[in-house]
């Protein structure tokens, strides 16, 4: 059995902690370690529970107290050696990242921690690179792709083998062409190295059902161009024409700047 919890996620913090029965990985580093702390403490769980850190790019929201956790906590940063090159060089992360460093093999699956094997995969986003990722529990797959402007063939295959997947839905479409934002900014948001929006995600979502997927996770919301029901009513919609059962899989937002409840999956 996994269990989950979002501290946050969406351009002001993304973080994110997945837990089995022995470890338990960090997903990006964007909120403070004290917050963490204070979110773990919350819901009876300790910092001595999280065995390992993947990163999946080296934007600020998602790296931001990744050197505060490498240097109170010394746990192994796993990524891929591209990204490692990175972070050896932001100043976020430079000057504590070397000690934790380790580098996920690319095709095989990767013991991160007694309780998780680790697979990456690329998707496109204006980062050094940025990656989705795979991780097995038991029978367990969970499945997480985040930051990125549309879904590759790579990231369907993993996806269509989730138990629970973690999507991007970034941004409603009316209301961030509608919206403030300079259009340099909306070209870079909507174009092929950006986000996905609402209406990309619940696509992908319809293209890689399968009967073994439990539940869906909508994350990394746009605090200006979505809110929390657009993007659930639009991936909802969606599940309905595919034919899904209401409640048969599991659907939810997860919000910016607040903790979920811890979640068993």
């Amino acid at each position: 059995m996994m269990r989950f919890i979002s501290f946050s996620s969406g351009s002001c913090g993304n973080c994110s902690l997945l837990l089995g029965p022995r470890s338990g990985i960090l997903i990006d580093a964007g909120v403070s370690f004290r917050r963490v702390k204070k979110e773990l403490d919350a819901v009876g769980l300790s910092l001595e529970q999280i065995s390992a850190v993947l990163v999946t790019h080296d934007h600020g929201d998602h790296i931001r107290s990744l050197g505060s956790f490498c240097k109170r906590l010394s746990m192994p940063v796993w990524t891929t050696p591209v990204l490692h090159g990175a972070l050896s060089r932001h100043p976020f992360t430079s000057a504590w990242i070397g000690a934790c460093r380790q580098n996920l093999e690319r095709g095989v699956w990767n013991p991160v921690t007694p309780d998780f094997d680790v697979q990456y995969f690329e998707v496109p986003h204006d980062a050094t690179q940025t990656v989705g990722y795979a991780i097995r529990c038991a029978d367990d797959l969970f499945v997480l792709m985040t930051d990125l402007g549309h879904v590759p063939p790579e990231a369907m295959k993993w996806g269509s083998q989730a138990t629970t997947l973690v999507i991007e839905s970034n941004y409603d479409v009316d209301m961030l062409l509608g919206g403030s934002y300079p259009q340099e900014l909306k070209n870079r948001i909507v174009r092929g190295a950006g986000h996905l929006s609402n209406d990309d995600c619940a696509r992908a979502v319809q293209g890689l059902l399968h009967p073994g997927l439990r539940q869906i996770f909508l994350c990394h919301l746009s605090g200006n161009n979505n809110t929390p029901q657009l993007a659930y009513d639009c991936t909802a919609a969606a599940l309905k024409s595919a034919g899904v059962e209401p409640g048969s899989i599991a659907l939810r937002v997860l919000r910016r700047g607040e903790a979920s409840p811890l979640l068993s999956l």
